[in-house]
């Protein structure tokens, strides 16, 4: 077999292992995500995986950085199909609560109860939720065109994501989504004053 045809399989084999674990954490929680479970889900041997996750918390971080990288390319081929002018807000807080209420950000909370309690879980998640909050934070940012040197604006879309994080959690027992249509219309409302109010401060070019 050829190094390429080897490091194809390799990356497959990889690929597998990441699919099957978030599904797993989402699934079934942090203590039904052995990695025996998932080498099963994902239909390779237990060699294999070990091979190349020795620990479940590599397997683990391993597979929601994995995911939540393409998870985000996913987000940014729909954002160019977001309306522009009226409704493109609410269209973007849509968005922002479709990616807090799946299963990346379910096998996500999974990792933050677990690391309350472990340690050397913690060292590793606490970066890792940094990185996904600082991008999730400027990916917010350049959808919505705000200018965060105008008061008020930084705090709104910190208020934007704080709420859709917590409409995910409720979401979690009772997926109320009427409920949650009606607070993300009523937010986009508000948040489209801002914004508004964001323009209207900005300062004049040239007569």
């Amino acid at each position: 077999m050829t190094t390429s045809r080897q490091q194809e399989r390799s990356d497959a084999t990889r690929t597998k292992l990441m699919d099957a674990t978030v599904d797993c954490l989402a699934e079934l929680g942090w203590s039904g995500t052995t990695t025996t479970v998932v080498a099963r889900r994902a239909g390779v041997s237990r060699g294999a995986q070990l091979h190349h996750y020795p620990t479940r918390a590599e397997l683990v971080l391993a597979a929601v950085q994995h995911i939540g990288a393409a998870r985000f390319a996913e987000v940014r081929e729909r954002a160019a199909l977001l309306p522009t002018g009226p409704g493109r807000t609410a269209a973007v807080l849509d968005m922002l609560a479709r990616l807090h209420t799946g299963p990346l950000f379910r096998a996500m909370l999974e990792l933050w109860v677990a690391a309350r309690t472990d340690p050397v879980l913690r060292e590793a998640v606490v970066p890792l939720e940094a990185e996904v909050g600082c991008e999730t934070h400027r990916l917010t940012v350049e959808l919505l065109g705000a200018d965060e040197s105008r008061p008020g604006v930084r705090v709104a879309v910190q208020q934007t994501l704080d709420m859709v994080r917590g409409l995910g959690i409720s979401a979690l027992l009772s997926d109320d989504g009427p409920r949650r249509r009606h607070v993300l219309d009523d937010w986009a409302r508000r948040l489209d004053a801002r914004l508004s109010d964001q323009h209207l401060e900005a300062p004049h070019g040239p007569a």
